[in-house]
């Protein structure tokens, strides 16, 4: 690759990342480089290929808005189908071309005399850029459980994000350890394999049907005859999931009643054994982790050859595992569906800004961002669905294509007027986080139970307390009296009238 200095360098090519190349090229853009670790695109849809895996928004809302896909199976899609969707877009909106595989980058750093990041990768070669787009996702790093005895199994040990297919479940005893998005995937499809399965419960989840079914080939010819046509299920799950909102993000008993009072019916309705509905109900208000949606789940619970040990684990042992009243649960395999560590403090990699100040330091007690998208002393860099920006009741992809569409405007800005660097204010971060964090104690998130939605003080730093028509509205448009501006000579200059016009005028042509 030579040495020219990039526009923008776009880090990770899964939704996020492949859509902001996307959108940079739609804007004439073309000096720019996504640089991703792997050798394929597609991000946490990429890496996760466990039994079961796929998706628990709707496909008509899980796509990119500009890119209707008439090719759907299911109502919900799984991960093979979501992959080669993602693959799709790399190839139609000409991305490859700006695709640099096999290229982690681990650190950047920001020369405030020329306003360029210098971006080290792997391999040890460097990238120079004006513009940095972090993109690396929530779900990239496995949350490995510090178990006690964990080294010490001898028998085949799995974790739900780095799935081994190699290894034949068929007639093993197995050991699942955790119950949570991923889990109630991976049982139901395991079950029918396994000679047991022991399923290990921390906490019970609130869990709610998962209304799918296939999409007849009458449905896929219309929506390729007629592209419009998809439109109107994406519109109505759109809206249907903004007006449930309050019901999963607010803390008030008000609006907890009628939801909890749904999946404690749909538990009563699949679960008849009193005792195990018990121990399968939630001891939490619903929302204050991930509401789970499965169909499969009771059912695979309630079968003979599946036990659900909820005592909690005391350790592992070479052959298997210890739950802590005493019982010894001999097992063959261990899948670890223990999540991610999703970053709600630190860096995504070694990050260095104006004055040698490390990114890592300044969110090590919690991620803050104004918009979620760009934080004091870190010029020209932007985190995608970054801090206080997460879904908490939506799909991701319709946070990820407002925030891209915002970043444009920066970055075109930046080109046009030939500034040398931008930079958000402190006061207008402040005020962002200051009502970010009002906000949230109003969520049912801050209701007590403990979820990786938190920092390790308890603070909400992961998810947006609001609805998303208003996030959209909020980054509309970038301003640039947000933003300190700083000329080619290093003179900060005022934001202009026609700055803000040019601004307005790329917000409408979004």
């Amino acid at each position: 690759m030579n040495q020219q200095v990039l526009e923008v360098a776009v880090i990770g090519s899964g939704f996020s990342g492949l859509g902001m190349g996307i959108q940079l090229k739609k804007q004439g853009i073309k000096n720019f480089k996504i640089f991703e670790k792997a050798n394929d695109v597609g991000g946490t849809w990429r890496d996760n290929t466990y039994p079961g895996c796929g998706c628990d928004v709707k496909s008509a809302l899980y796509s990119y808005s500009f890119e209707p896909y008439a090719k759907w199976s299911h109502i919900y899609a799984k991960q093979g189908e979501i992959h080669q969707y993602i693959r799709h877009c790399a190839e139609k909106y000409g991305m490859y071309e700006h695709l640099v595989f096999n290229s982690a980058v681990t650190a950047a750093q920001f020369d405030q005399d020329t306003g360029l990041w210098t971006l080290q990768i792997a391999d040890g070669r460097e990238v120079q850029a004006h513009n940095v787009v972090a993109a690396p996702g929530p779900f990239a790093e496995p949350n490995t459980a510090a178990i006690e005895g964990r080294d010490q199994f001898k028998g085949i040990s799995i974790h739900s994000a780095r799935w081994d297919h190699s290894v034949d479940l068929t007639g093993k005893r197995v050991g699942l350890i955790g119950t949570g998005a991923t889990a109630v995937q991976i049982g139901p499809a395991i079950a029918d394999k396994v000679s047991h399965l022991t399923v290990f419960q921390r906490t019970a989840n609130w869990i709610m049907p998962r209304p799918d079914r296939a999409i007849s080939d009458r449905e896929k010819s219309v929506y390729s005859r007629v592209p419009a046509a998809m439109l109107a299920p994406r519109l109505g799950q759109y809206w249907f999931n903004e007006l449930t909102a309050p019901f999963l993000i607010l803390r008030y008993d008000a609006f907890k009643a009628q939801p909890e009072k749904i999946a404690r019916s749909y538990l009563r309705k699949k679960v008849k054994d009193d005792a195990l509905r018990a121990r399968l109900t939630p001891n939490f208000k619903f929302g204050c982790k991930r509401v789970l949606v499965s169909s499969d789940w009771f059912p695979t619970m309630q079968r003979d050859d599946v036990t659900l040990a909820d005592q909690g684990i005391k350790r592992i042992t070479e052959t298997g595992v210890e739950t802590n009243d005493g019982v010894h649960h001999e097992l063959d395999v261990i899948i670890y569906a223990t999540g991610y560590t999703v970053r709600s403090t630190g860096a995504p990699f070694d990050i260095t800004g104006i004055n040698g100040q490390k990114l890592a330091e300044k969110w090590k007690d919690g991620a803050e961002a104004f918009n979620g998208l760009s934080t004091t002393g870190f010029p020209n860099m932007y985190v995608l669905v970054g801090p206080f920006t997460g879904p908490g009741h939506t799909s991701v992809i319709a946070y990820a294509e407002k925030q891209i569409d915002y970043v444009c405007q920066g970055i075109l800005l930046r080109q046009q007027n030939k500034l040398k660097y931008i930079e958000v204010k402190p006061e207008a971060e402040a005020r962002f986080v200051d009502m970010m964090d009002k906000r949230s104690e109003h969520t049912v998130w801050k209701s007590g139970c403990d979820s990786w939605y938190l920092s390790p003080n308890g603070r909400n730093n992961t998810l947006y307390p609001g609805f998303n028509f208003e996030y959209r509205i909020r980054v509309a448009r970038f301003n640039p009296a947000d933003f300190k501006l700083v000329a080619a000579n290093g003179k900060t200059q005022k934001a202009t009238l026609g700055d803000h016009l040019k601004t307005l005028k790329m917000a409408l042509t979004a």
